[in-house]
């Protein structure tokens, strides 16, 4: 016991002898080290991302002048980042310090991360949203700090609904489907021909894993994998979502939307050639930037309800992680815990609409009068459907694309659901060893 005491009270006194400056935001940065040191951020570009993570780089650097932070550019697709990481991990490369990891990853990568629990007061990490400090803590160690977190979301124009007669977004998926027919064929005949109903992410990766497990839940109350381990994958109800599913692909849908990532539905939508779109809340400040077509002429909503009648939104998100390979730990561990405070975190809430993990911000009027949907669907962020990353791991990612890839080859024809479907649930169980 006294041995604990004494290792307690010596981090305690090496916690407070690490340098402390203020940033310009007025908010205390810990660099953590006074030695010269440099840190590379494998971050995000998707939207915003690159952007608001180069200028908060550049705020950090004000603090820790000792401190130089380069922002590496990483793949939109979330499959392809996690490709070049396992590449980076699996070599350790000690060239990159900070991965931005995503919410289903800290147990896959967690052999190549560091525990950021250090580097942080236990009131810090109480004020991020529990389940995902739980999500990103593995055998007791933090390996990732929550940055902020996701849901999938319907846009919706309001114009067009108004233009039309529908007075409110679709409250189910047959909705939605006979919506977007109706407002397409409409904008069709008076002479755009470009306009789609619908559109989301189809591509064969971790995105359309997202909108698969919506379509699932919502319509039979049954996950990938549930918790206790039962695979659902094959049941009536799912095999009926997703031939709806399939039924929108060059109906309401462009036939491409099978090769389609967020940053594909978003042109189509932002460019006024949609009148609905799945994705995640970053869309919501770029759609109303000022150069923009649609600005102010959308809104955001749950997504539809299915079979079973509720609606379903994926838990998606992002954390701030540190490599064990990394030969300034910490330095990288002071510029995650900056980039995830609660300034910078606001920031990238009002100038970009990402959903902060910190719970006091959803009560932060400067972020309300920015995204006002933040607190009117905050249930829809709290209550959001996780992925199976927990119980599955190791084998999240593997487990993952079996999903996908059948979802893709029911929604490209190539396959009937209901083979598809039976045929995925014997690959999970041959490797999950069920």
């Amino acid at each position: 016991m006294r041995k604990l005491v004494a290792v307690l009270l010596t981090l305690v006194l090496v916690m407070a002898a690490l340098p402390l400056t203020v940033s310009a935001q007025g908010g205390e940065v810990n660099c953590f080290t006074d030695q010269e040191a440099r840190v590379v951020v494998a971050a995000g570009a998707v939207g915003q991302e690159l952007e608001l993570t180069q200028a908060a780089a550049a705020r950090f650097m004000e603090a820790c002048p000792n401190i130089t932070v380069e922002v590496l550019e990483t793949p939109d697709l979330a499959t392809d980042r996690l490709g070049l990481y396992l590449q980076l991990f699996e070599a350790q490369d000690s060239s990159v310090d900070v991965f931005q990891i995503d919410v289903i990853w800290p147990g896959d990568l967690a052999e190549h991360l560091i525990d950021l629990t250090p580097y942080m007061t236990e009131e810090e990490i109480a004020a991020h949203f529990p389940a995902i400090v739980e999500n990103n803590t593995v055998d007791g160690k933090l390996l990732g700090i929550p940055w902020f977190t996701d849901a999938g979301l319907l846009f919706y124009r309001t114009d067009l609904l108004e233009k039309y007669g529908y007075d409110a977004p679709p409250a189910t998926w047959e909705e939605l489907t006979e919506m977007a027919q109706t407002v397409q064929d409409g904008e069709r005949a008076e002479g755009n021909t470009e306009f789609w109903g619908f559109v989301w992410q189809g591509n064969a990766y971790e995105g359309l894993t997202c909108d698969a497990l919506e379509w699932q839940y919502s319509a039979s109350d049954t996950r990938i994998v549930s918790p206790d381990g039962t695979i659902e994958v094959n049941n009536e109800a799912t095999i009926a979502a997703f031939e709806l599913a399939a039924s929108w692909v060059g109906t309401i849908s462009p036939p491409g939307v099978t090769g389609y990532g967020e940053e594909d539905a978003r042109g189509v939508f932002q460019s006024g050639n949609a009148l609905f779109m799945r994705n995640w809340p970053y869309a919501y400040s770029l759609g109303n930037a000022d150069d923009s077509p649609i600005k102010g002429l959308f809104d955001v909503s749950p997504l539809p309800a299915g079979a079973a009648g509720q609606r379903a939104a994926t838990l998606g998100g992002w954390q701030m992680a540190v490599s064990k390979y990394s030969r300034n730990p910490d330095a990288a561990a002071a510029v995650a815990v900056y980039l995830t405070s609660y300034e910078e975190q606001k920031i990238r809430a009002i100038e970009g609409s990402f959903n902060p993990t910190i719970q006091a911000l959803y009560e932060d009027p400067d972020v309300l009068a920015a995204t006002p949907f933040f607190g009117s669907l905050y249930d829809v962020f709290i209550n959001a459907v996780a992925r199976p990353s927990t119980v599955t791991s190791p084998n999240y990612n593997q487990v993952s694309t079996l999903y996908f890839t059948a979802v893709h080859s029911i929604l490209t024809g190539e396959e009937d659901a209901a083979v598809a479907l039976e045929l995925l649930e014997l690959d999970l169980a041959e490797l999950l060893g069920k």
